[in-house]
């Protein structure tokens, strides 16, 4: 009956080990919410990218359909008709170029983990001290027994 109570150190050793491995392992439920977060993050990130999508094919089709816009936008860009002419001072910043941004990259971030190894070193730990510790008690018995 004495050895099934050591059998206790390892089965406490495998419990920790699972219950780590569960929580903090590679597939664990702390590393699964990283990559919820970084889903979140990118579907976020699609929306914003449809939504520039949009607008610039919107502009598109406004410059290749509507002579007014496609004048309007010329002019912006520094252009004049064969018949008009510019006046530029010097020093007052000159004509305003467009920007449309293209959208942003957002890498995805790798989860963050406890390396099984790291985890099985902890179980390993747990399992020799506890039985460190009933083999000391179990001393101590013998010892108060005499």
């Amino acid at each position: 009956m004495k050895a099934v109570k050591y059998l206790f150190a390892l089965w406490a050793g495998v419990l920790i080990y699972a219950l780590l491995s569960v929580i903090f392992g590679a597939k664990g439920i702390s590393a699964y919410r990283q990559l919820q977060h970084e889903q979140e993050k990118q579907e976020a990130n699609i929306e914003n990218l449809k939504f520039i999508n949009r607008e610039l094919e919107d502009t598109v089709n406004s410059l290749l359909y509507d002579k007014d816009t496609l004048t309007v936008f010329a002019r912006q860009q520094g252009y004049a008709s064969p018949h008009e002419r510019f006046i530029r001072i010097v020093g007052l910043g000159g004509t305003q170029k467009l920007k449309n941004s293209a959208g942003e990259l957002i890498a995805a971030a790798e989860p963050q983990y406890i390396p099984d190894r790291t985890l099985r070193i902890i179980a390993f730990c747990t399992v020799i001290s506890i039985f460190v510790c009933m083999v000391v008690f179990d001393f101590m018995k013998f010892l108060r027994e005499r």
